[in-house]
């Protein structure tokens, strides 16, 4: 199974953000354990790092991108992609462009606790606690 992880979902994590942590932390365990492919669009990870630099210091954050990035993979994009997240009918640009990058990997759920963000995207969308019973 392909997930596409929205930022929230990896911030969860590292920043132990309650109350999503826990079901956030299960998915990317799964992830780990091979029970999933977990893709993060290639915007994230530098938003990921800034966010958590800016919280918890830049060495913290040098190891969580690393970690991050053992974990998941990243999707490219390019400019054809931005072009197609402007076209997309989602009032964040951000969302968007995440929208597109699930739909470049093919990914069967894109993962995020803003669901309400994506609505009209082709994929389907989840957060992490939906998708823990279809990966157990």
């Amino acid at each position: 199974m392909k997930l596409l992880l929205d930022i929230n979902i990896v911030l969860d994590v590292v920043l132990r953000r309650e109350p999503w942590v826990a079901e956030a932390a299960s998915l990317l365990s799964a992830i780990e354990e091979g029970r999933a492919d977990g893709y993060i669009a290639a915007h994230t990870i530098t938003t990921y790092h800034y966010i958590v630099a800016k919280q918890t210091g830049r060495e913290a954050a040098v190891r969580a991108t690393a970690d991050l990035l053992r974990l998941v993979r990243i999707v490219p994009l390019g400019d054809t992609d931005f072009q197609q997240a402007l076209l997309l009918d989602l009032g964040d640009f951000e969302d968007a462009v995440q929208a597109v990058a699930a739909l470049k990997v093919a990914a069967d759920y894109l993962v995020t606790r803003n669901g309400e963000d994506f609505r009209g995207v082709a994929i389907p969308i989840r957060t992490a606690g939906e998708l823990l019973p279809l990966l157990r």
